[in-house]
């Protein structure tokens, strides 16, 4: 099954063998609903979470000491796929778009979705137009009218001017 990086281990925590953990998630609540995460490949048991400021603060089964935290600064911490939350209607995983074919309200496509910006105002929408240029786009109904999963389409209302630029 396929594992899906959720954050990354930025530091060691004192010297019980915590690791800070920096979230891609926005919802770094999300650990404590977690049994296990996997470091790299290998599963460890979540035996405690805490946070502060923006980052969580994992007590992992199996690291015990302050050296054997340290040794997993710099990898990732990642969930299996079937540990995914289930999202509301409309709402979708960045994986999940990225790629995604984006057209015009008559039909015509403009290019793919190449990156999703996300801004404590709204997320944006980077796509990447067929001659190479790319635009960004607020990820807001007004814009953004459907998103067909299944077709892997996006039908999208560019503001005036948007492509002028």
């Amino acid at each position: 099954m396929e594992k899906i990086i959720i954050g990354k281990i930025v530091n060691a925590v004192g010297l019980k063998g915590e690791v800070k953990v920096y979230c891609y998630t926005d919802r770094k609540e999300r650990f404590e609903e977690l049994e296990r995460v996997y470091v790299e490949d290998t599963p460890f048991p979540i035996a405690n979470v805490r946070y502060q400021a923006n980052v969580a603060i994992l007590r992992l089964e199996g690291i015990d000491d302050r050296n054997q935290a340290e040794a997993q600064k710099g990898k990732n911490v990642s969930i299996l796929e079937s540990d995914l939350e289930r999202l509301p209607e409309d709402t979708y995983y960045v994986r999940d778009l990225l790629g995604i074919a984006v057209a015009d309200e008559e039909g015509r496509v403009l290019g793919s979705l190449s990156d999703v910006v996300q801004s404590s105002a709204q997320d944006l929408y980077e796509i990447k137009l067929e001659s190479g240029k790319k635009i960004l786009l607020p990820a807001v109904r007004e814009f953004v009218l459907s998103v067909d999963m299944e077709n892997r389409t996006m039908n999208v209302k560019l503001p005036e001017g948007l492509l002028d630029l």
